[in-house]
């Protein structure tokens, strides 16, 4: 890639009530830039490619190592990790914008409260009773263990919510991530003593039901999370507990 400028069209948003625009910024190009690394340079020189003095672009980062997951943006129509997106695999010019599936807070920050009210609904923790010295717990076993770890590298960078096309500002689906989530918790030892709990609330509006089983969300994961497998798992557990609650045993 033999060039010495970057080209980025950013849409930004002054904040929450303003409108949306576009600004395009030429940077300096690097080898193996990485997107963050595009950003930074707004940042230090806040100058647009019209030679306008500008506000630096804001965006969100941590770990810069793809275990965050707060730097969730789209990227040429496509949602993925800034931190591991890098420009020279990238047609140009690079198009940025902030995630739509949240509401946009600042340029290219969204709140993601909506993915993290969801785990709540769910229950995404392994709940405890204050004791700490019962000696170790129950082992899982190695089969299921391994497709546990798996799901567990869910980073809730909000990038399958973004993909998926049922979760929208007129639906109340939870999601992928929080859906698999149920999963990896109900898998745990300790965890599946709440899992009619988790069940239950996946049987509720926005639950479930919500999956149009468009399977965007398995293509977009940056940890290749096997999150369709995760949902049709669900929908035979759901169908299970339905059972259970109808009959009111736990013997189905």
């Amino acid at each position: 890639m033999a060039q010495e400028t970057l080209k980025l069209i950013i849409t930004r948003q002054d904040n929450p009530d303003s409108s949306p625009y576009v600004e395009t910024f030429e940077v300096n190009y690097r080898k193996n830039m990485n997107i963050i690394s595009a950003l930074m340079e707004t940042q230090r020189f806040p100058i647009n490619a019209d030679g306008e003095k500008t506000s630096p672009v804001n965006w969100e980062s941590n770990c810069l190592e793809e275990v965050c997951g707060a730097c969730s943006m789209v990227i040429n129509d496509e949602p993925r990790q800034a931190c591991s997106t890098l420009v020279d695999q990238l047609e140009q010019p690079i198009r940025i914008a902030p995630m739509a599936t949240f509401p946009v807070e600042r340029d290219l920050v969204v709140d993601r409260s909506r993915m993290f009210d969801s785990l709540k609904k769910v229950k995404a923790w392994i709940p405890i009773d204050g004791t700490y010295d019962l000696g170790p717990g129950p082992r899982m076993p190695e089969t299921k263990r391994q497709w546990a770890y798996e799901l567990s590298k869910c980073m809730t960078c909000g990038v399958c919510l973004e993909a998926c096309p049922n979760v929208n500002s007129s639906s109340d689906f939870i999601g992928p991530a929080p859906l698999s989530q149920v999963r990896l918790f109900n898998a745990h030892p300790t965890g599946e003593m709440n899992k009619g709990e988790r069940l239950d609330a996946l049987m509720e509006d926005g639950g479930i039901s919500g999956c149009g089983n468009s399977q965007n969300c398995v293509q977009v994961c940056p940890k290749g999370i096997p999150l369709t497998t995760s949902i049709a798992a669900l929908n035979r557990d759901t169908n299970i507990q339905s059972f259970k609650n109808f009959f009111g045993s736990d013997s189905v």
